[in-house]
């Protein structure tokens, strides 16, 4: 996606807006003594499976404290997981990972009333934030970046035939 929406991936450096030629994804970690945010490098080129086995060896890194320096520089987008501790179904803010110009948060998966079919029922919601720098990326861009976003999270088999479908 964001091969497609490239102002999401830009960091705003001094007055200029840098956007970036590489998708390298932080992905938040927590710690006991707080969080860090390893970077998986060029992941737009790295297929589902490359990813989950990259993100599980940085994880393992960052609990055991052997990440290096340059496993957490060079982020160009960040996504952090708020559900996976049981949070993140009412509101939060995700903040920003300097220099970058955005993060996606994705929150719990619970159960919620809704409407469909003009009929009352309870279906599993889950919530997701985006928080981006406004003097980056507009709230038009912004808006069409996320519905891309949730156009992939209704209809997930997309990332096993759209080209550039992954973050």
């Amino acid at each position: 996606l964001l091969k497609n929406h490239p102002i999401i991936n830009t960091s705003l450096i001094g007055d200029e807006i840098k956007l970036w030629e590489n998708i390298n994804i932080g992905v938040a970690v927590a710690l006991e003594e707080g969080l860090i945010v390893p970077v998986i490098r060029d992941a737009d080129k790295k297929s589902l499976v490359e990813l989950s086995q990259t993100l599980r060896n940085l994880a393992e890194k960052a609990r055991e404290g052997r990440l290096l320096p340059d496993d957490i520089t060079g982020g160009t987008f960040t996504i952090t997981n708020l559900g996976a501790f049981g949070g993140g179904y009412r509101f939060e803010t995700v903040i920003i990972n300097q220099p970058e110009s955005a993060i996606l948060g994705t929150g719990g998966i619970t159960d919620r009333v809704v409407a469909r079919d003009g009929q009352i029922v309870i279906r599993p919601i889950m919530t997701y934030y985006f928080t981006y720098d406004h003097r980056v990326i507009n709230g038009a861009a912004a808006a069409t970046f996320m519905a891309d976003v949730t156009r992939l999270l209704e209809t997930p088999n997309l990332l096993l035939i759209e080209k550039g479908a992954t973050l």
